[in-house]
């Protein structure tokens, strides 16, 4: 069967001449913005356009006519076809000038408020396995990559473990090797993959829903431990035992064995319970001179080390003396707010996750420290004059919400509590801007620090300190 011809003209030779939003590269056609990922500055392509808007179009790369001097060998097979690390092309050195040009950017032109000198951004000292957790989706329908099709392999061809692939929710990449965290992840999620097929174990089936292999998550940590998590659709005790048990004898350097049966039609384990089969419920890890449990649904920053150099740069911009009384919002399972509270009077977590706060009074309880409060419950419910005339008034504040930023109703709380010091930890410095425009009247930005979490991906952390003016 030939190939539906597209509706959209092919563009023969785009230079490319900038990086982009979301990772992706542009070029101009015809004074149009042309937006293409997998591309660097300084790369002529051939392109395909896919999209095509009044004032931009979106298109893939057919092939290369001319490559960029910039551009390095991608170090990942799957380079291309998983939607992850989508700059691997771009020397890492040029990845931190593009994500400090990008928070520069956003604070600036989306936030319209002045700014200090914005100091240099943080790299990360690994750049290749350095994460420490990653899920693995089972799927009976392969994705299958362009090269195997342009060489005729059938559509949908066997299993698959690996990565769901860009906006397609029922396929999935079977991948052979990730560079992303270290052994043994690859060496498990190979062996699991070798022992069900040869079992006989059915692979999800991620739209019909049957099949009896969901997921796995492998989580592994700077002290050495090793937690797996294998997610079946339906219970069968006896294919459960064998694979888990399988995983117990092959891999001794797992230290917590768990498994979850989950019958819904998501993935989601939020609301799932955990069994463990073997070793300890949970796995530890450490920063400073402090110890974090974390069991199998716990939130922590993927990247440990680097981890560390953002809450020192939280703990830096909180200036504490010893006197203050802390608010950390979205405190999780309250890493900051144990991380600072030798440094503070008292501090108070608030998280909507109720199994995280149980985790971060566990953590406080495990490290010997008392001068800490956890709460569960919506942020903009929670935090109100009632509860700061209860805790008492804070002197800083601490946030870190996720991408989507803070509600306005949780803005006007802060703003009413008139803390000294804010200092806003955020993922998203796009809504990172907007909020920080909102707390303008009240507050001047007086230091921003980015720090790369996630090398190869256009994701950066930011850090920003605000004085009450």
């Amino acid at each position: 069967m030939k190939p539906r011809k597209s509706k959209y003209p092919q563009i023969e030779a785009l230079e490319i001449t900038d990086i982009a939003a979301e990772g992706k590269s542009l070029g101009k056609y015809n004074d149009v913005v042309v937006f293409v990922p997998h591309t660097v500055p300084g790369d002529v392509v051939r392109v395909q356009i896919n999209n095509k808007r009044r004032r931009f179009m979106e298109g893939y790369v057919l092939d290369f006519v001319q490559y960029s001097p910039l551009r390095v060998e991608p170090f990942c097979k799957h380079y291309g076809e998983c939607g992850g690390c989508k700059w691997q092309a771009l020397p890492y050195p040029m990845q931190l000038e593009y994500k400090q040009r990008q928070v520069a950017d956003q604070l600036r032109r989306l936030g319209g408020i002045e700014l200090p000198e914005i100091s240099p951004i943080i790299g990360s000292e690994k750049s290749e396995y350095y994460r420490n957790k990653l899920e693995f989706t089972f799927s009976d329908k392969r994705w299958v990559p362009r090269a195997e099709v342009a060489e005729g392999a059938a559509m949908g061809d066997g299993d698959a473990l690996g990565f769901h692939i860009p906006g397609m929710f029922d396929k999935v990449l079977d991948v052979e090797w990730c560079h992303l965290q270290p052994e043994p992840s690859n060496a498990i999620r190979l062996e699991v993959k070798r022992f069900a097929q040869e079992n006989g174990m059915e692979f999800y089936n991620l739209r019909e829903h049957r099949g009896l292999l969901r997921n796995i998550i492998v989580r592994t940590s700077t002290t050495g431990e090793v937690m797996v998590t294998v997610v079946f659709a339906r219970e069968d005790a006896a294919a459960r035992t064998a694979l888990l048990e399988h995983l117990r004898v092959r891999f001794p350097e797992i230290t917590s064995l768990n498994y979850i049966i989950n019958e819904k039609l998501n993935d989601s384990i939020g609301d799932q319970e955990v069994f463990c089969y073997s070793g300890k419920p949970y796995m530890e890890e450490r920063m400073e001179n402090l110890t974090f449990r974390i069991n199998p649904k716990s939130f922590y920053q993927t990247n440990s080390e680097q981890a560390y150099n953002l809450y020192k740069v939280a703990r830096d911009f909180a200036e504490l003396t010893g006197d203050e009384v802390v608010y950390d919002l979205y405190t999780g399972t309250g890493t900051i707010a144990n991380f600072v509270a030798a440094r503070a009077k008292r501090v108070v977590g608030i998280e909507y996750v109720p199994e995280a706060i149980e985790d971060a009074k566990q953590n406080s309880a495990l490290n010997g420290i008392g001068n800490t409060l956890f709460f569960a419950g919506d942020m903009k419910d929670v935090l109100n004059a009632e509860f700061i005339a209860e805790h008492g008034r804070p002197d800083v504040i601490i946030l870190d919400p996720p991408r989507a930023g803070i509600h306005g109703d949780v803005a006007a709380t802060i703003l009413a509590a008139s803390p000294r010091r804010i200092v806003y930890v955020s993922c998203n410095p796009a809504t990172q801007a907007r909020d920080l425009a909102i707390f303008d009247s009240a507050y001047r930005v007086t230091k921003v620090q980015p720090v790369d979490m996630f090398p190869h991906t256009h994701h950066v952390e930011n850090v920003v300190q605000l004085v009450r003016r």
